[in-house]
């Protein structure tokens, strides 16, 4: 295909996936020029996810807001279209109040953390989504990952990936930098 040809599939697929009604708990997102389509995530996944916000919440030095639905529009590599990520978790500064107001898919700007437990798929949370939040300048994605039994905070982002992470198993604490600036106790993961 020659790269007029390349962008104007893209642009079909960003139509398509812009068109698509999920049915109601379900969520769709456009990894890397992959439609991905989810069911609601079962207790372990929500028990993680809701451990980390509520440490995050409870302990952070920097004051956060939360949100487990925010949609992200997240510049892609070429030729895909805008990848359109739904991260299970996403913290952003609360003076900043980057949710009031936002679109369904805001830009990253100003996001500190995301997280993602894997479930359905996990090399899509291993690798793609990890490349998909270092494009758009996250400094800080922190995977969960169930089948390793192990949490990974990657962070300083650079083009298509981090450069630094840091990989501890389930019960360990993994040190969160600022603006969080405290220890996220995994132990009730196991």
């Amino acid at each position: 295909m020659t790269h007029e040809q390349l962008l104007r599939a893209g642009e079909v697929v960003l139509e398509g996936f812009l068109a698509l009604e999920p049915p109601e708990g379900f969520r769709a997102q456009l990894v890397e020029g992959e439609i991905l389509v989810t069911p609601p995530p079962d207790g372990f996944h929500e028990h993680c996810l809701s451990s980390i916000a509520r440490q995050v919440i409870m302990n952070s030095r920097t004051d956060a807001q939360f949100s487990g639905n925010k949609g992200l529009k997240l510049r892609s590599g070429s030729p895909h279209p805008d990848d359109h990520l739904i991260p299970d978790g996403t913290f952003v500064p609360q003076e900043q109040r980057l949710f009031r107001g936002a679109p369904p898919w805001m830009p990253s700007a100003g996001v500190s953390l995301v997280v993602e437990v894997t479930w359905l798929y996990p090399r899509i949370d291993r690798e793609a989504k990890r490349r998909c939040y270092a494009r758009g300048g996250i400094p800080l994605y922190l995977l969960v990952d169930r089948e390793a039994s192990s949490v990974t905070l990657f962070s300083d982002p650079e083009k298509d990936d981090y450069r630094q992470h840091c990989t501890l198993p389930f019960g360990k604490p993994i040190t969160l930098p600022e603006p969080f600036a405290f220890d996220l106790e995994t132990s009730d993961f196991l």
